[in-house]
């Protein structure tokens, strides 16, 4: 496995369009601390992002997952690019000929997927543990290192996302193809869900099915932490809106999102099974 692992690193390494999208990447992961300097000094009006509670334990957790998903697009196009270029390249005919099976070459690409995906857990994991630890107001152990769930979350949500665009570039085998695939599905999800609530149920039945959907469920396993804060609330509470919702993540939105995963990595192995190479 390792060796697999290690063929696949070569190769992305080399090819200087993903290891550019990769560097950028981490260095967008990175610049989630940039926030903490965003500060408005305009006479008596003085705004610093860092006091309003987002580096908060436990909050950061959830913000910062929800913000570092918003950059998976990066990796996304390494992915597709990967599988891309093994077909212009006739890569992955010279990999069977060396005796690499079918099975094994996706294995390949599904460990790539996973490996970003934990590196990307583990990074955000310590960014999020460094601008708490300076800005945080709670820095009691207990709180800390509650609200993790938000970790296992993104990294589940990367996992099944990459896993999609894996199968869609060796479903469509270029990758601007495979991207347009990607944007029309995510626009597809929405028309569907608006016809159902529109023509066959209502809305609420319509927003049940929508949850089960691919690119909607790995939305919801985290849900967006704006109004999670204090000040949002209480300004709801002035305007007469409640904005206490719930946050949390259960364990059948991570099954379904598991579900998922499964299903595209193995119609990937029927692709490439039944596919003449």
């Amino acid at each position: 496995m390792l060796r697999l692992l290690q063929i696949e690193f070569i190769k992305l390494w080399n090819n200087r369009a993903s290891k550019v999208l990769i560097i950028s990447y981490f260095i967008l992961l990175t610049s989630i601390a940039l926030i903490a300097a965003i500060k408005f000094d305009i006479g008596p009006v003085q705004f610093h992002l860092a006091d309003q509670g987002i580096f908060n334990f436990p909050y950061i957790w959830h913000f910062n997952t929800f913000v570092a998903a918003i950059f998976k697009l990066f990796l996304a196009i390494v992915i597709v690019s990967m599988m891309a270029n093994e077909y212009s390249n006739k890569t992955i005919k010279q990999n069977l000929i060396d005796g690499f099976s079918k099975k094994e070459f996706l294995m390949s690409k599904v460990l790539t997927v996973i490996s970003f995906a934990l590196i990307s857990t583990v990074f955000v994991f310590v960014v999020s543990l460094i601008l708490g630890l300076t800005y945080s107001d709670y820095n009691e152990l207990s709180i800390i290192f509650s609200d993790l769930e938000f970790l296992l979350a993104f990294f589940i949500k990367l996992v099944g996302f990459f896993s999609f665009c894996l199968f869609l570039g060796i479903l469509v085998k270029r990758s601007a193809f495979a991207l347009g695939f990607l944007i029309l599905w995510t626009i597809l999800e929405q028309v569907v869900f608006g016809l159902l609530g529109w023509k066959v149920m209502s809305w609420p039945a319509a927003k049940r099915v929508k949850d089960f959907f691919p690119l909607e469920s790995m939305m919801n396993l985290i849900k967006e932490p704006g109004s999670r804060l204090s000040a949002v609330q209480n300004i709801g509470d002035q305007i007469g809106e409640n904005l206490r919702f719930d946050y949390h993540t259960y364990w059948y939105e991570f099954l379904i999102v598991i579900c998922w995963t499964a299903i595209f990595i193995y119609l990937s192995y029927l692709l490439l099974k039944k596919r003449d190479l």
